[in-house]
């Protein structure tokens, strides 16, 4: 069974108001992803001013091991507007990214970033940071579009907002949510009884948060091995499915690597 964390961070921030916006290493974390078994990982830049420079930078890295790494195309909705498009064709076409990350402490998700994500057949993993009605408008008004919405809702232990989610995941076949830093473990539980295995996401917030200690969590859950496998990689595979089909060959992929390794 494929195990694939589907939400870390990696790179350089440039900020400097914690590690969420200065520094995501790898090195810890993929010694402990690799002890608990963990084979895959999505990638994704912290916290930037520059989300083109801060995307480059993680293509890097997804290109120096890509049998190891998925990318995902962080992107500002107010300071990248009109410029989306751009930037996500660079991701896909010259990175071989799966996927597009936006977080509300940066901005609202717009309208562009959702007709991009449909443009080109990628999923949206959105930090909606507790505010979880935004998921009724992306349900409606892009149901052929996937939305993930990590924490189950929020990573602040927003208890309301975690179990309205999940009345989200109940109702609407596109949303989608990741398990990364959900203390309340009973809502784990709800979610995966009401909504179904197949709407839920392994995830750990690499490299912050321990992945081998989010991994225990969905051990924890004790579901069937069908369910188990659902989570822990199967549903992210069927989500970049679609995009993963328009990448980079391999080829291009280690040529990619190369123009990588002396830009």
């Amino acid at each position: 069974m494929m195990i694939i964390d589907c939400h870390c961070h990696a790179g350089s921030g440039d900020g400097f108001t914690g590690p969420w916006d200065t520094r995501a290493p790898l090195e810890d974390y993929l010694r402990r992803a690799t002890a608990a078994g963990i084979q895959r990982s999505v990638l994704f830049a912290a916290f930037h001013s520059d989300y083109a420079a801060a995307n480059k930078e993680v293509a890097k890295i997804v290109a120096s091991q890509p049998d190891r790494f998925y990318g995902f195309a962080f992107v500002h909705a107010a300071r990248d507007r009109g410029r989306v498009h751009k930037l996500i064709e660079t991701a896909v076409r010259q990175y071989g990214f799966a996927g597009i990350k936006v977080h509300r402490h940066d901005a609202p998700i717009s309208r562009e970033i959702c007709d991009v994500a449909r443009a080109f057949a990628l999923p949206v993993l959105y930090d909606v940071v507790g505010e979880i009605s935004v998921c009724e408008l992306l349900a409606q008004e892009y149901p052929d579009v996937n939305f993930i919405i990590p924490h189950l809702g929020s990573f602040a232990d927003d208890w309301c907002a975690q179990l309205g989610l999940i009345d989200y995941l109940v109702r609407h076949p596109n949303i989608y949510t990741d398990t990364a830093g959900v203390r309340r473990f009973d809502l784990l539980e709800q979610a995966v009884r009401r909504a179904g295995a197949g709407k839920i996401l392994f995830g750990s917030d690499g490299p912050w948060l321990h992945p081998g200690i989010e991994l225990a969590k969905i051990k924890a859950l004790r579901l069937s091995p069908q369910q188990e496998k659902l989570i822990l990689g199967t549903n992210l595979q069927k989500l970049i499915h679609t995009v993963r089909q328009h990448r980079p060959s391999a080829l291009s992929e280690r040529q990619n690597a190369v123009q990588f390794a002396f830009s």
